[in-house]
């Protein structure tokens, strides 16, 4: 009589949106792999502090260091544990079809975002950077009856189902996933202008199996996935 396999154990996995292409495209192989399914929770890195705090016991939290640090405070995660996936920039994004603004330079830019009918952005990291930014530019008074937030991904589609003029700030690579699905990427935010806001995983602690998880996001293999989707 043969050994019996060991039981599947499901891995829940809280992370921030802006990872979203490369973290399903591992998962998928982690579990074909082990057998062991991953179910990923996607949120804002203020959502998920807030899940957390509701009673969210999630096996693993992608997030950026510092709020994997506060987790770390609470016995969330276990930072010793933790590895770092790499970093994402911000990129101008507008739904296909529509005029291609010039974003070549900050002085470019802000004549973009006069000239657009929309400005729209998100309240997760890259979307506060935004507001900041908007502001440092001296422009968040003379845009704001034009600027829309939403929550994460949400501004995916009222981008796309856009008739005017609209102009959306994501992560590189969130646009490059919606490519083909009605957004293409203008490009990134001028150097001189540009946050990158670095994503690390950790598991919770006395989670062999969101370690496991974890460990395998550490392998070349992985790293080449996120690589591959524009994750640096």
């Amino acid at each position: 009589m043969g050994t019996a396999s060991p039981p599947s154990v499901e891995i829940n996995v809280l992370s921030g949106a802006a990872v979203e292409p490369g973290l399903i495209a591992a998962a998928d192989i982690f579990r074909k792999r082990t057998g062991n399914p991953v179910k990923i929770a996607f949120a804002t890195t203020p959502e998920i502090r807030r899940l957390v705090r509701a009673g969210a016991t999630p096996d693993v939290v992608i997030a950026p260091p510092a709020a994997l640090d506060e987790l770390a405070k609470s016995g969330t995660v276990d930072c010793t544990g933790r590895v770092l996936l790499g970093r994402v920039g911000v990129g101008v994004v507008i739904r296909d079809g529509a005029p291609k603004p010039d974003i070549s330079t900050t002085d470019a830019l802000k004549r973009a975002i006069l000239d657009a009918d929309s400005i729209v952005y998100n309240r997760a990291s890259s979307g506060l950077y935004v507001e900041a930014l908007l502001q440092r530019l001296d422009l968040a008074e003379q845009i704001q009856s034009k600027s829309k937030r939403y929550t994460g991904t949400d501004m995916i589609e009222p981008l796309i189902n856009g008739t005017g003029k609209e102009i959306g700030f994501m992560p590189i690579v969130q646009i490059l996933h919606c490519r083909g699905r009605g957004l293409q990427l203008v490009g990134p935010l001028p150097a001189d202008i540009q946050s990158f806001t670095t994503y690390a995983a950790a598991p919770a602690p006395k989670s062999e199996a969101g370690l496991t998880f974890v460990r395998f996001l550490e392998t070349s293999e992985a790293k080449d996935i996120f690589a591959g989707v524009g994750i640096e």
